[in-house]
C-alpha cells in the first residue's frame, strides 16, 4: 500500500516534550507566568513557539523577541543533549521499517533543524535518516501546513498518497492529512506529553497504535 514512511520528530522518535517543557516553563516563570506541566503540554506541544508568542505576550506582558527564542533553544538544546532519550522501540522500528521499504524513510519536523540533528544523533537515528531531515523552519509553512511533508515525499520520489505519516500532534495530524497521506497516531497511554487518541482521529488520523514495536508489523 504504501512507498515510505515519513516520521514526526518529537514525542514519535524522542521522548523530548518533558524536556523542552520544562525548559519552557521555567523561562515563562521567570516573566511572572506560573504553569503546571499539564498546562504546558496543552498550550505548547506540537506547536511552533514563535506562533505562540501572543499567547506568552497576552499572559505575560512580555514581547517575545529573536533574543528571547534564542536563548531559550540555547538552553533547551543542552537540556536534550543532557536527557534526551528515544520513544520505547522508536529505533528498531525506524531500522526495521527502513529496511521494509528499501530505504524510503525521512524525518519530517516542525523544529529547527539544530534541534532535529541533535535529537536524532543523541538517540542513535542521524545514519538512518542521513540526507532525509526536513524541517519545518525551513519551508514556507511549517505544520500544520503540510510543505515539510510535501518536500520529504518528493525527495523520496514518491506520491505524497502513497505515503504513510506517523504523527502525534493534531496539528501534525493535519499537516500529513493535507498532504494526502495516511496519518498513523502515536498514542501512548497515561501519557501527559501526547495526546488523546479521539483528538488525533478528530482531525483526520485513520490508524492509533500504542506502541512503536508495533508499527513495522501496522504498515
Amino acid at each position: 500500500m504504501f512507498q515510505a514512511v515519513l516520521f514526526d520528530c518529537d514525542g514519535v522518535l524522542v521522548d523530548s516534550e518533558r524536556i523542552t517543557n520544562r525548559v519552557l516553563r521555567a523561562m515563562l516563570r521567570d516573566l511572572g507566568w506560573e504553569l503546571t506541566e499539564a498546562e504546558g503540554f496543552t498550550l505548547f506541544v506540537g506547536r511552533s513557539l514563535i506562533d505562540e508568542a501572543g499567547v506568552i505576550a497576552a499572559n505575560t506582558g512580555f514581547v517575545v523577541t529573536d533574543e528571547w527564542i534564542g536563548e531559550f533553544r540555547r538552553r533547551r538544546n543542552e537540556a536534550l543533549a543532557l536527557d534526551l532519550e528515544a520513544i520505547p522501540g522508536a529505533v528498531s522500528a525506524v531500522h526495521e521499517i527502513s529496511r521494509i521499504f528499501d530505504g524510503k524513510v525521512a524525518c519530517a519536523s516542525g523544529a529547527d533543524r539544530p534541534k532535529i540533528d541533535l535529537q536524532l544523533t543523541k538517540v542513535g537515528l542521524a545514519d538512518a535518516f542521513a540526507g532525509k531531515i526536513f524541517s519545518g523552519m525551513e519551508m514556507p509553512r511549517s505544520k500544520p501546513a503540510p510543505d515539510v511533508y510535501l518536500a520529504a515525499a518528493a525527495a523520496l520520489g514518491v506520491d505524497p498518497a502513497r505515503t504513510a505519516v506517523i504523527e502525534d500532534t493534531p496539528a501534525g495530524v493535519r499537516a500529513g492529512v493535507a498532504a494526502g497521506a495516511t496519518v498513523y497516531g502515536y498514542c501512548p497511554p497515561d501519557s501527559l506529553a501526547h495526546h488523546e487518541p479521539q483528538a488525533l482521529i478528530a482531525v483526520g488520523a485513520t490508524h492509533i497504535f500504542t506502541s512503536m514495536a508495533e508499527l513495522p508489523k501496522l504498515l
